[in-house]
This record gives C-alpha cells, structure tokens and sequence, in this order.
C-alpha cells in the first residue's frame, strides 16, 4: 500500500506571509529581547529586535546607495553577522540576493556575475583582488561594500579605488538612517542561488520568498523545531543548509541560531555543546568525518536532540545516535528548485538507503524515462520530475538562461535528472545522477566548468573532468580529469595541478589526472564519459592525494 508524508503543517498558515521580512517583524514584534543570532566565535550576539533594526539600517543604506526593487545584491564573504544582515538588509528593501561561493575565481566567478548583472556587492577584502581580476563581468556593479576589520577594509577599498570602483565600507550600512521600506510579498524574488551545472555552465535559480520560506518550514516541521531550540550550523552561508535549511527555519521558529565559522569535525561536538544546540545539520560528507574521530566517554553528554542531515550515512546511523545521545534523524531528497518532496519525518523508521516518503500535500512528482516522460513501473528506476502544488512554492526559472529553463521544465513539470526508484511501500530510493554533475565535500561541482577552466591551458587539446567514488560514504566523488595534450606538446601532472590551483576553486581541482591520446566519442562528437568512468582511477592515473580543507580565520 502506497504511504506519502502528510503530516506538514506550515507555521505561518496565510501563505501571504511568506516572505523574511514578514517573518523576521512579526517575530521582533513577539518577543524583541529574545536571541536570535548568536555568532560565538566573534563574540556577537544580536536579539530578534536587533536584527529587524540592523537589517531595516542595511536595507535602507543599499537603496540610497542607488538600489531599485528587484535590483541583485552580490554577497561574497565568509560566515558572519554581516551575511545575515546582507541577507535579511537586501530582503526588507525587496531587493535580491545573490549569494557567490567563496572559493570562486576567474571564469567561476565571472560567469555568476555577468548573469546576474547585480548593482551592489557585499564581499570581504581578500576577494577584491578576484573582483578586480574579472573586470569585465564586473561592469553593472555601482558600489561596494566592505566587510572586515578596518585596516584590511581601508586596503580593499583603496584597491577598488584605484581600479576605478565606488566603495564603502560595511558600517555605513548598519549606521545608515532608516528609510521607508517596501512590503515583500511572498510571490516577489528573493534570491537567486546558483546550483551546479551539468553540461553547461553553473544556472541561477530564482527563489522567490515563498519558495525559501517553504524550504524552512519543512526543516522546522521535519526538525520538530521550536522557539526552545537552539539551531547550530557551521557550513556556509552562500549554501542553502546553512541559510534557508538553518538561519531561515530558526527565524521562522522564534528559536535561537547559532552561527560558526567552518566546519571542523574535531571541534564540533564541544561547539554542539558550548552551543547546548538541539537541531543542528550535516552535508554530504560532514557526518563521515565526526563519527572518525576519536570516540570520547563524554560524546553523549550535549543537549542534542535531533540532526538534519543530507544524505545520512546509513551503516553509522544507529551507532552515531548511541554515541551522541541523538534522538532522531531526519532527512530528505531535495533540490534548490525544489523544495523537499521526499522526507523521512521525524522518528519514522526507514528501509536501509531509503530517502524518504512523498510529501503529497505539497509535491507531485513522478519517475519517468528521461526520454520519453513517461512514467516508470514501481521498483524501476526513474528520472525523479516534480511539479509544487501552489504557487511560488518552487523555483520561477534559471535566470538570465531561458533556453535551460525551457528545458529543465518541459512538459510543465520540473526535472531533476536524478535516477530513483519507488518500492511498494512508497519509500523513495536515490540510485544515481543521471545528469554529469560531481558532488565532492558538500560542493556540487560542474564538469563543463572544470574542464572549460583547464582547457584554456596552451598544452591541453581537449579535457574532460567526471567523478569517481571517493573513500567516505553518502554519494561523494573525487574530481578526476582525463587530458589530451595538443599535437607535440609535452605536459606533466605538477603543471596541471599548478594550473587547476589558480584557475578553479580549491573544491573542483581534480585529485586524479590521467593524459590519454584522445577522448572516446559518440558518431556526433560528444564525449561518452561512460567509458571514462568505466575506465576510471587505473595505473596510468596521476594521484595529487586527498585535498585538505583550507583552514583561516575571519572576523566580522
């Protein structure tokens, strides 16, 4: 007998009210004194009241700054109170955001900003030289403003002016004079995050504020989350579990957000504890790596009730939630244009490797043939495609690529190009990626975008980039790259890895290179990369070894 997932119930039942800065008044408006944002790193801490102020200040100072409605705002910083603030600032003046991964540079960085064409920019000194260095996708941006200590502040801006830029720093915002503000309704655009690309380049997905606000509502249903808990989070803020899966279901809740840094799996369980966080969340490979740590007789000894996690790592499960004292897992099969449509809800036992149940008061979606839309029997496998059931509820288009939009929803259903399969039960099951993306530590990383960043190297003819398993649960890949020298030219691994240091973002450089003669190709030129990864890590593979995170310090 077919279940599906009914139990969600908005916390806000007038859809009308969905938008953040609907949500962040009414809950200053509830109990102003209570915190909100708590960053203990920086030794900040702001209550609910403090928030809408601030925010309404920030909001404020980006329209005198020269911002219209539905103008973009380029947020390039680490986690910090300014992100927030830039978060919630450009919301309550019905401007969007646009969030940009830290670690992007040159043709990354260049494509996400010529496409969203934003007029202000929020971003930290030590991308100003990355800026400056894509001058030519820069060229919409009016003004910038700039987040960190003062000397490093005064450096960016100087460097900005002698580039030619307007800039300030990002204390004029919160000391700007509050001005009139628009009221955001649920159906205006909030943000435009950008998911990976497959075969093409990285899309901008239009969120509007009801489809952010159903993505953190779900999270604080699933989460059984309530203005007595308190949500830790230690990704990053230009990620969606960090902001609309974190940051946004805490402020829905009227619960406490505590804000860390960077993720370390040696110091998370003393900052879960430090925190005493209830709800936290885990990505990809984040809960791999705590469970590697050293196992201490005081692991159990928090206040940790339940983990948000995405995908879980199932074979740890039950001996993760032993050593933690953890209650309950939750999770979800998801997509940034989607919303959730598959959960597994709170204290629901699961099949093994099972995603979860269909939310059908909210999602229809079907597994059909990728090529024929039409729809699959139950137990084979499907292109997962979904279609919300009220407005705005899910992404209105990439924007600026109408042709991927088009695309991406044909037939008037969204799809995903993400194989499932469905058992009698009504268990939803991730099998693979249908389309050519690679997932590696929490990064949804474009092939298209890292062969096209290594191409541009005189000695390389062709190049194409997949992904291999790599060594920890939960889906992730290892970046691998297949060259094909030009005729006569000589390369050696060092001198890519060089390369695919300055050119990529630290996430996306491969790990594995091999250099072949030429690439295996369909009759119409395309490369089969079935074949490269049946071929895969073999003795003719250059090993760079695993890629450590970068570690460093920020305040703001």
């Amino acid at each position: 007998m077919t279940q599906y997932y009914d139990e969600y119930t908005p916390t806000y039942e007038d859809r009308a009210w969905w938008s953040s800065p609907r949500v962040l008044r009414d809950r200053a408006a509830r109990h102003p004194h209570r915190i909100y944002l708590d960053v203990p790193w920086a030794g900040e801490s702001y209550t609910f009241a403090e928030t809408l102020d601030l925010a309404e200040r920030v909001g404020s100072g980006m329209l005198a700054a020269g911002a219209q409605t539905g103008d973009r705002v380029l947020v390039m910083i680490p986690n910090c109170s300014a992100y927030i603030l830039a978060w919630l600032g450009s919301s309550v003046a019905g401007l969007v955001e646009v969030p940009i991964n830290t670690a992007y540079r040159g043709s990354f960085l260049a494509h996400q900003v010529r496409t969203t064409e934003p007029v202000l920019a929020v971003i930290a000194p030590e991308f100003v030289e990355r800026i400056v260095d894509v001058g030519d996708a820069v060229t919409s941006i009016r003004h910038y403003f700039v987040v960190g200590e003062d000397a490093e502040v005064a450096a960016g801006i100087s460097q900005l002016a002698a580039a030619g830029y307007e800039a300030s720093p990002w204390t004029s915002l919160v000391n700007a004079a509050k001005t009139e503000l628009p009221d955001v309704e649920a159906r205006e655009l909030g943000s435009i995050f950008f998911t990976s690309g497959t075969t093409g380049l990285s899309k901008g997905v239009m969120m509007p504020h009801a489809h952010m606000h159903l993505f953190a509502d779900q999270c604080v249903s699933l989460t059984r989350l309530t203005e007595a808990d308190t949500y830790m989070s230690v990704g990053p803020l230009f990620h969606g579990n960090s902001q609309f899966l974190a940051a946004y279901p805490a402020l829905i809740a009227g619960a406490r957000y505590v804000l860390h840094e960077r993720f370390s799996a040696s110091e998370w369980i003393e900052q879960i504890r430090a925190a005493r966080a209830t709800v936290t969340n885990f990505v990809g490979v984040m809960m791999d790596f705590v469970w590697q740590q050293e196992p201490r007789p005081d692991d159990a000894a928090n206040d940790l009730r339940c983990i948000f996690a995405a995908p879980t790592a199932s074979s740890i499960l039950d001996q993760f939630k032993e050593r933690f004292g953890v209650e309950a897992f939750v999770e979800v099969f998801g997509l940034t244009e989607t919303c959730m449509p598959i959960l597994t809800p709170y204290g629901v036992e699961r099949p093994p490797g099972a995603a979860g149940l269909l939310n059908a008061d909210w999602f229809d979606i079907r597994l059909v043939h990728s090529d024929t839309d039409e729809e699959v029997p139950v137990g084979e496998v499907g292109e997962l495609i979904v279609r919300g059931r009220y407005p705005w509820t899910t992404c209105q288009g990439y924007f600026g690529m109408p042709d991927k939009t088009t695309d991406a929803f044909r037939n008037l259903w969204f799809h995903t190009g993400d194989g499932l399969r469905r058992d009698d039960d009504g268990w939803y099951y991730f099998v693979d990626r249908l389309k050519d993306a690679i997932r590696r530590r929490g990064e949804n990383i474009s092939s298209y975008e890292v062969e096209q960043g290594l191409v541009s190297h005189p000695a390389l003819a062709e190049v194409a980039a997949i992904g291999v398993p790599a060594d920890q649960e939960a889906g992730e890949d290892e970046v691998m790259v297949f060259l094909v020298p030009e005729p006569g030219a000589e390369i050696s691994a060092e001198e890519i890895w060089e390369y695919a240091d300055k050119q990529l973002p630290s996430f996306a450089v491969p790990r594995y290179l091999r250099v072949v003669d030429e690439l295996p190709k369909t009759p119409s030129e395309k490369v089969r990369k079935m074949v490269l990864r049946e071929q895969g890590v073999d003795g003719e593979t250059h090993d760079r070894g695993p890629q450590q995170r970068r570690r460093r310090g920020r305040k703001g």
